[in-house]
Order: structure tokens, then sequence, then C-alpha cells
């Protein structure tokens, strides 16, 4: 069983929010902090399982766990090994601001993740503290170094471009990764519901950074099946490389691999959707499953096109805490 959408494009990869929760308060996201809104609890381990069994069988062959703050949840080293334990799973990843790295490094490896992308926007202590609200830049470097010795496959760090607050350390990063194995992925700042002021201040489009790349000895790789949106450049004189990940560029989502669902169990085929559907009344039972696995294949076939976010339109994104971006 494959899943697929009226435009022949295939999904191999699931991005599950484990949680809203999030601990930080990042400028682009939640400038105020995580504020609950409702009763409804995450998804239980269960139900995690359940579901993952489902997209499992429609090919999903990569699963990253995001948030909010996926580390916050007290079983995310079980969610983990439930994610590994399923046949047909070729890798497990985990995105994290990285408050937990240092102690949960060494758990989340043994359990089976591969992969980890943390979110680091400046290198810098007091820009650091500026744009996500902590002052703990050397613990979290130090628990990025920790996963680096451990041997994690693959170590990324992500940075959201912002025009005037971080955009002038590119050179510092790029001097970071000249000796380490680290991708760093340049993230267009994108409009959600709440940060519409904030988006026309600090918005930076990455064309000009590629452009930069390319003159300077910089090579776009080829991409593999379960990549993620990210053109990555390697350079020979650089152990790391350099990922931009662009959502207003031409072309962005035609080649779009990925589905996500939430940390309440809505399935939400585009981060700028207009609507999410629940999978949640499918997830109590087993017996579900083919009932689950249909309306899984449904929904997806009715994917748009595009995002609009050209248009302004940011459909139901209030913030990226909720779905991981």
């Amino acid at each position: 069983m494959l899943l697929a959408d009226s435009y022949q494009r295939r999904f191999h990869y699931l991005r599950l929010s484990v949680t809203e929760r999030c601990n930080f308060k990042c400028t682009y996201c939640l400038p105020n902090g995580y504020q609950k809104k409702d009763c409804e609890p995450d998804l239980s381990l269960a139900e995690i399982e359940i579901l993952i069994q489902a997209f499992v069988k429609l090919g999903i062959r990569k699963v990253r766990l995001t948030g909010g703050e996926p580390t916050l949840r007290r079983d995310i080293i079980e969610i983990a090994q439930v994610l590994v334990a399923q046949r047909g799973i070729e890798e497990v990843a985990l995105s994290t601001n990285g408050y937990r790295l240092s102690s949960i490094a060494g758990p989340l490896l043994r359990a089976g993740v591969s992969a980890i992308n943390l979110s680091l926007d400046s290198l810098d202590p007091e820009n650091f503290k500026a744009i996500t609200g902590t002052g703990r830049l050397n613990q979290i470097l130090a628990g990025l170094e920790q996963a680096l010795s451990l041997g994690f496959q693959k170590v990324k760090v992500n940075l959201v471009l912002l025009r005037g607050q971080n955009s002038h350390e590119l050179a510092f990063f790029q001097d970071w990764i000249r000796h380490r194995p680290i991708s760093v992925r340049l993230i267009e700042l994108m409009q959600t519901g709440e940060n519409t002021l904030f988006f026309k201040q600090r918005h930076l489009s990455l064309d000009s950074i590629r452009q930069e790349l390319i003159q300077t000895g910089w090579c776009l790789n080829p991409k593999k099946l379960t990549d993620g949106p990210a053109q990555v450049y390697s350079h020979p004189d650089y152990r790391g490389t350099i990922g931009l990940i662009a959502p207003y560029s031409p072309g962005f989502c035609e080649g779009c691999n990925r589905l996500r669902v939430t940390s309440k169990g809505a399935l939400k085929l585009c981060l700028f959707g207009e609507k999410q559907e629940s999978l949640r009344d499918c997830l109590g039972d087993i017996s579900l499953q083919e009932t689950l696995l249909q309306r899984v294949q449904t929904l997806v076939a009715g994917k748009p096109i595009s995002h609009f976010l050209h248009d302004g339109r940011v459909g139901n994104t209030l913030n990226f805490s909720g779905i991981g971006g």
C-alpha cells in the first residue's frame, strides 16, 4: 500500500508531534511562552503505536518526533522504541531545542533514534537568549557535542534566519562547521497566524545566500527518497554542510514527501493547510485499523498542490508549537 495524492506525489516521511508544550520563548514562535489551549490529552503511547502501524502499512519509512519540545514527554524514550520496533521504519529522528540533550542523548541513541535536529538560532549567548528566552546556550552546545561524540548518524542544526537579529552570524556558523560533521539548515522565516508583524520586520529571503554559496564553491547535493525539503550544499574544505529551506521559492512544494500528525492525533496535509482531520477515533483499538487506513488514503488523495504563503494565507497554523514545523 502506498500513500499518494492526485499530483502523483508519494509520501514516505511522517512528522509526528508528541506534545504542544515548549519551555522556550522564541521570538518567531512563542514570544510569550506556551499557553495551554484545551484539556485534550496528547496521544498516549498505545495510540501512537496503532497510528504508526497504520502509516507503516501505507509506506511511511521515516518518522521524525517533534513538538513543541518532544523531550518534555516523560515517555519519549518509550515512544522512540515503539517506532524503531516497527518493521519497515528505516529512520527515526528527533527535533529538539536541546534543553535536555545532555542527559537524554545516550538513551535516545540506545532506543534507536539515529538522527538529531537541534534548534540553534545563534552562537552568541546574549543573542541566543534574546531570540529564545533562555540563557542556556553553553548547556545546549554541550549536549550537541555529546550527540556528536556518541555517533548519531545525522546531527543537524536548524537556524531560523531573522533579518537584523542573527543574519550577521552566517559566517560564524560556516567557520563552526569547518571541522564538525554538522548540517546547518538555514530556515526562511515563515508567516503564521500570530507573527504577522514580526514576519514583516524580520523576513529575509534565502535567494541571495544561495547565490553566495554557489559563488564560493558550495555544490548542491542530490536528494534521497526520505529527505526533507532542504537543499543541501557541501564544500570540499568543510566537514559540515549547509541546507536551505526556502518555502517562498518557486517549486518548493513540487517534491513534497511528508505528512504531519498533531499531538492530538489530527492529520495535517500541509503545514499551512486550511484544516486538519482527526484520526483519534480510530486509534483506540487495533480492530479499527482498516478504517484508519482508508481514511488516511482518502485524505491524502485530496492534498492541495501547494501552500498559499505568497498570498498571505497561512491556513490554521497560529504558531509552530503544535505541529513542529
